[in-house]
């Protein structure tokens, strides 16, 4: 795929920290990808629609009339934000029926590998080490298309679908997000 198609990849990226925000958002748009930078856990659920029931956010930004509009594709979050840490966002966004297949990737500043690895057990695709770098924002071309790929199976019957992916070709279940990591 071409800078072209890379484009239409969204990528909601969540920081409390302004300079790693715009850093982060800056290499993303680097890399021709549609970019939402927000400052919180609880503004991310917000704006991917998971607080809809909460107006204690709603009159500081309106986020939760576009969320229906936004596709997201992959969500890089910082792992230590007040309030709600990327671990606590990426257990929510996992739980969540209508979210559960967009990657999460970690990042934070503290190499702690019990951390990293509760991460990644939880269903994190990456963690990163701060600052992230160009080359990290490399690797984050097969998650979008394994979260790309899952959007396109039909959802009324996944088992299905995958038992038709075995029968079919045998090679295509790496695509179809079903290679275990």
């Amino acid at each position: 795929m071409g800078m072209a198609a890379e484009a239409q990849y969204h990528v909601l990226a969540v920081d409390d920290s302004l300079l790693d925000r715009k850093l982060i958002e800056r290499l993303l748009k680097t890399s021709s990808y549609h970019v939402t930078a927000v400052d919180s856990g609880s503004k991310a659920l917000e704006f991917l629609g998971l607080l809809e029931d909460d107006d204690a956010l709603a009159p500081s930004v309106s986020l939760n009339d576009h969320h229906q509009d936004v596709d997201v594709n992959l969500i890089i979050t910082d792992y230590c934000m007040p309030g709600m840490t990327g671990y606590d966002l990426l257990r929510k966004i996992k739980e969540s029926k209508s979210l559960k297949d967009i990657p999460v990737v970690i990042m934070s500043s503290e190499n702690i590998p019990s951390r990293i690895n509760r991460c990644l057990e939880e269903g994190a695709e990456e963690f990163f080490l701060k600052p992230v770098q160009l080359s990290d924002v490399n690797k984050l071309k097969p998650h979008l298309l394994k979260g790309r790929d899952k959007e396109s199976e039909p959802s009324i019957n996944k088992r299905k679908g995958m038992e038709e992916c075995y029968s079919h070709d045998k090679t295509r279940t790496k695509y179809d997000g079903l290679e275990v990591v």
